[in-house]
């Protein structure tokens, strides 16, 4: 079979499927239109995010057998299409939740315990102290929306805090010892911390939105590691400045390009988010570990091996 690798990942994609005898070309640099052009030479595709992989392409690739993304979301790919040309999706959550759910922790106990704002202060010669008293995560009810590979790992880390954790989920019975099923409707009801673990989709696109936000019967904190146009920043951002959420850790933007690459947008809302004391921002890494980058590549060789070596 003759793979074609579009983006740079761990060096143990090529090595241990060369030995496996799969044929493969790697083009970084080429534009959508020239990968159209030549697509239909391959049996597969591994890709992370440099290229929308749409109705034209696929059609175009006449020979593809799979798609393996490196990484969890899929939104750059028409699924339906892919599903109706028998094209094999693969992705690799398992390989970057524990990453995503050390982080969210991490960015949480950063913001709720001011310690980059504290240490900031004493490193201008600045010494606050009542003015940074921290807020225990200890007692609180975390709210996960979506618990596959990355809501459970992060469910799972929030326990061992003394933590409640519920999640919603449009999948029954997923319940476990680290976490209790409810309905988005109770999640806003009992939730003192809400984390996004969802994809991109229809449903989803600003599954955070002014309705969602006043609908939450407490003051909250918000994390989302997920994908940033799942939150409509406008109301993020009214909800900030109102403090109905107390405070904001985003590890993605609503105003990214789809690559992930940077911001291709500029507002006052993001000028807001990126000026305030009440938000934690990094740059889409929460999947990004040494660790991660080796799980994720393994993963997915390790499933095209099992769909393709007999």
């Amino acid at each position: 079979m003759k793979i074609l690798l579009l983006d740079k990942n761990h060096p143990l994609i090529t090595e241990q499927l060369l030995a496996k005898n799969f044929v493969l070309e790697e083009d970084f640099t080429s534009s959508y239109d020239e990968v159209c052009h030549k697509i239909e030479n391959y049996d597969g595709i591994i890709i992370r995010s440099r290229i929308p992989l749409d109705k034209n392409f696929l059609e175009k690739g006449k020979n593809l057998k799979f798609i393996a993304r490196v990484g969890a979301g899929m939104e750059n790919i028409d699924i339906p299409v892919a599903e109706q040309l028998g094209i094999q999706l693969i992705n690799s959550p398992e390989g970057n939740r524990d990453s995503v759910a050390e982080h969210v922790v991490g960015m949480l106990l950063i913001l709720m315990n001011r310690l980059f704002i504290a240490s900031n202060e004493v490193k201008n010669g600045i010494w606050k102290r009542e003015e940074n008293r921290g807020d225990e995560l200890l007692g609180k009810t975390v709210g996960l929306i979506g618990y596959g590979n990355m809501g459970k790992a992060t469910a799972k880390r929030f326990s061992g805090f003394g933590c409640k954790v519920v999640f919603h989920d449009i999948l029954p019975g997923l319940a476990d010892e680290y976490a209790s099923q409810v309905s988005l409707e109770e999640l806003q009801q009992s939730a003192d911390v809400v984390s996004l673990h969802i994809p991109l989709t229809s449903e989803t696109h600003y599954l955070i939105d002014e309705k969602f936000i006043s609908g939450m019967k407490k003051d909250f904190y918000f994390v989302n590691t997920a994908r940033g146009k799942n939150v409509e920043t406008k109301y993020l951002v009214d909800a900030l400045k109102s403090e109905k959420i107390k405070g904001a850790c985003l590890d993605v933007l609503e105003y990214e390009k789809a690559s992930f690459e940077n911001l291709e947008t500029e507002n006052e809302d993001l000028k807001y988010l990126l000026e305030s004391e009440k938000t934690i921002i990094t740059p889409h890494i929460a999947g990004w570990t040494h660790q991660s980058k080796e799980k994720l590549a393994q993963v997915i060789v390790d499933k095209i091996v099992q769909s393709f070596v007999s």
